[in-house]
């Protein structure tokens, strides 16, 4: 503290407080970088939602995704000993800690993860047909001069991302990347590419599987995480094709988990999506999502956008939801989903307080019943009354589903989670729903979710 003692009081506490969150701010870099060399030990082995529907909040929804290929990534051992030397003593002041190690160790856990991954990663071209036969439902093409329209033989090439399945020769992706593709091709970072089979495609999960015949020595099959297990705050890795640039690696943190969003591809929404803020860009589409591990968490497939370009809002969907999808497309080429037939939304407490409930009451208003749907058939009631709440119109009455086979449901979100994760078409649920302010019991027998509403 030599010269500390000539400063005014004023001026010394200033400075001890300064100290203190410094040496607050190094240490917690030198626990996560603990954690991060602690797991990264090893080598690998190798809508009217028609129901069943949310929406992503604030902004246009812009596919985009970033691609990550996950084979366990292993650090030298003993990794920075130094640095585990230094968390094990105590530290005494700021000369104790080196801040270039902390910084020099997460790099290394960086670059670990993309050398690890990036045999794992596929560009994505795609080719389509623009001719007059070939636009899409409800869609227009921009006239050409002299109000042409793109002839028959007019192709425009796009680009996304993927990883490799398994050492069969399965490659995932967005469904949005390779949907009417007439031609599909998969480049790998050292540049050889080939021809690839859409096998099948899940517009709803917003997931597709293509299938390549590449020698053994190119498929290096990602390790895949838990989707389950991710918490908020932990880090996140992308790697992918932004904009055409091959093989570029982003990275930061979970910043929410549970998200409930739109396909994009259909009415229907997909749920437990991860939401992260490494950058995510057009071209990205499709690529996974990786854990501190070099695990696959997720497969990214929109970003929350005003310009088209990352603002730090990034979705992927849940491997574990993929790991029910994909093997299904690569036996059927299709998923079938479980189908309730109903659209509602969260009711909030003011909602809650126009229908004569405790303030405090969670679940899932009903607010419309398909006809001939399992909720019809069941008995399941819609909202039969329009309320004016803060100047807007809402729909109140309906049943509230508050419990799913005795699992609690707090909102609508609940609901969508339970169809989509825990329920099969054909099975039976029992719904705990609040009538009239009475609590009743209905069992419903599921059916298949049509393709189409």
């Amino acid at each position: 503290m030599g010269n500390l003692a000539v400063l005014p009081r004023h001026l010394r506490q200033h400075w001890l407080e300064d100290e203190r969150r410094r040496l607050g701010l190094l240490l917690a870099l030198t626990a996560l970088v603990g954690a991060l060399l602690a797991g990264c030990v090893g080598l690998p082995v190798a809508s009217p939602p028609a129901l069943d529907a949310g929406t992503a909040a604030g902004g246009e929804v812009v596919d985009a995704a970033a691609e990550a290929v996950p084979l366990a990534v292993a650090l030298p051992a003993p990794a920075f000993p130094e640095l585990a030397a230094a968390q094990a003593a105590p530290v005494e002041s700021i000369a104790d800690i080196d801040p270039a190690m902390v910084v020099a160790a997460h790099e290394q856990v960086i670059k670990n993860i993309y050398e690890g991954a990036l045999p794992s990663v596929v560009f994505i071209r795609v080719s389509r047909s623009m001719g007059e036969l070939r636009r899409p439902p409800g869609q227009d093409l921009p006239d050409l001069p002299n109000n042409r329209r793109f002839p028959e033989g007019f192709f425009s090439t796009t680009g996304g991302s993927g990883f490799v399945w398994d050492d069969a020769g399965h490659i995932v992706t967005n469904h949005h990347v390779v949907e009417g593709a007439e031609r599909v091709t998969v480049v790998w970072s050292d540049d050889r590419e080939m021809d690839a089979e859409v096998l099948g495609s899940d517009p709803d999960s917003d997931l597709a599987l293509l299938k390549v015949d590449a020698p053994p020595e190119m498929l290096r099959p990602v390790t895949l995480g838990d989707s389950d297990a991710v918490t908020v705050g932990q880090v996140a890795v992308a790697l992918g094709n932004p904009f055409g640039h091959e093989f570029s690696i982003t990275s930061g943190i979970i910043s929410g988990v549970g998200r409930t969003i739109r396909s994009g591809n259909s009415p229907f929404s997909i749920p437990e999506v991860l939401q992260t803020d490494a950058s995510l860009n057009p071209g990205n589409s499709g690529g996974p999502l990786l854990d501190r591990k070099g695990q696959v968490i997720g497969v990214n497939t929109q970003i929350i956008s005003r310009t088209g370009a990352s603002s730090g809002i990034g979705f992927a969907v849940p491997i574990n939801i993929a790991k029910q999808v994909i093997p299904a497309l690569r036996e059927n080429g299709r998923f079938d989903y479980a189908w309730l037939g109903i659209s509602g939304g969260s009711l909030s407490p003011a909602v809650a307080e126009l229908m004569d409930l405790p303030r405090d009451t969670r679940g899932a208003l009903v607010m419309d019943v398909m006809p001939d749907s399992p909720a019809a058939r069941a008995g399941l009631r819609g909202s039969n009354r329009p309320e004016t709440l803060e100047g807007r119109t809402v729909s109140v009455g309906g049943d509230v589903i508050v419990a799913i086979d005795g699992s609690p449901v707090t909102g609508i979100d609940d609901v969508i989670a339970y169809l989509v994760t825990r329920a099969r078409p054909e099975q039976k649920i029992t719904l705990e729903v609040l009538r009239e302010g009475n609590r009743e019991e209905l069992e419903v027998t599921l059916g298949v979710r049509p393709g189409e509403l």
